[in-house]
């Protein structure tokens, strides 16, 4: 990715911030706010972080004009540039410069824990990425010499997929009946065999010869044809002739002199 040092983007903004001026370090065991004087801060005024490509910049503005106080451009954190003091986490030792070679060291203090710890993250998140986008030039530059997974086919290779040779094919046929509830079984269709017998048309049952004959013993009340002699089902026995006794006999019936 082409770097693009024209465009400047904002980090962090902070309404209040001290400057003090500091005694320069006796030794090289780091600063120590307590010995500044807290109570009179050398500047007040507002703080912005900008960055600009790979480089960050702490700009120290006044916080109604917004004139330029000082500047310190950040190459890296952690580093000499700007620099944690040992006895406190609100307060900074930053290296500032006037763009004609000289620079100088000054005490940064924030007021709220909370704007001190905005500082350090947003320096922190910037040369994370600045670190990143180091790392992924030198990966295009030089790509990696290790052979590739080659998973393509070579000449003459061939596969073979077997599909559904385990799937059940399931019988055909009709749909099955729906069981009746209670466990009857449903009416047989129209016109169909009962046990054997087709049942007569029209739904009229036949009636068995001796029921109808015992209707007719029993039935005193209803007249009977006068014009219908088989009607007399027990014969003619007041009828004498040659051939009486034959017919008595085949008729299964004894005549009585």
């Amino acid at each position: 990715m082409a770097e693009d040092d024209s465009y400047e983007s904002m980090l962090c903004v902070k309404p209040e911030v001290h400057v003090y001026k500091i005694p320069p370090r006796a030794s090289n065991r780091g600063y120590r706010a307590a010995d500044w004087k807290l109570d009179e801060p050398a500047w007040s005024g507002r703080m912005k972080i900008t960055a600009k490509g790979k480089k960050a910049f702490i700009k120290l503005e006044d916080r109604n004009t917004g004139e330029l106080f000082a500047q310190a451009p950040v190459e890296e954190y952690p580093g000499t540039i700007v620099e944690a003091v040992t006895d406190s986490s609100r307060y900074f030792v930053i290296r500032i410069e006037d763009g004609n070679g000289r620079h100088a060291f000054i005490g940064l203090g924030f007021a709220d824990r909370g704007d001190s710890f905005d500082f350090n993250v947003a320096l922190q998140d910037h040369f994370k990425w600045v670190k990143q986008e180091g790392e992924l030039a030198k990966l295009e530059a030089n790509p990696s010499t290790q052979p590739k997974l080659d998973l393509s086919f070579k000449e003459g290779q061939t596969i073979k997929i077997s599909i559904g040779q385990n799937i059940k094919k399931k019988d055909g046929g009709g749909a099955k009946a729906r069981p009746t509830p209670g466990g009857l079984l449903p009416p047989p269709p129209s016109g169909a065999k009962v046990g054997g017998v087709t049942p007569p048309p029209g739904g009229h049952q036949p009636v068995p010869a001796a029921q109808a004959t015992a209707a007719t013993l029993l039935d005193f009340g209803s007249p009977c044809p006068a014009t219908q002699p088989s009607a007399d089902l027990w014969g003619d026995f007041t009828a004498a002739g040659p051939n009486s006794n034959k017919d008595a006999v085949k008729s299964g019936w004894v005549q009585f002199s």
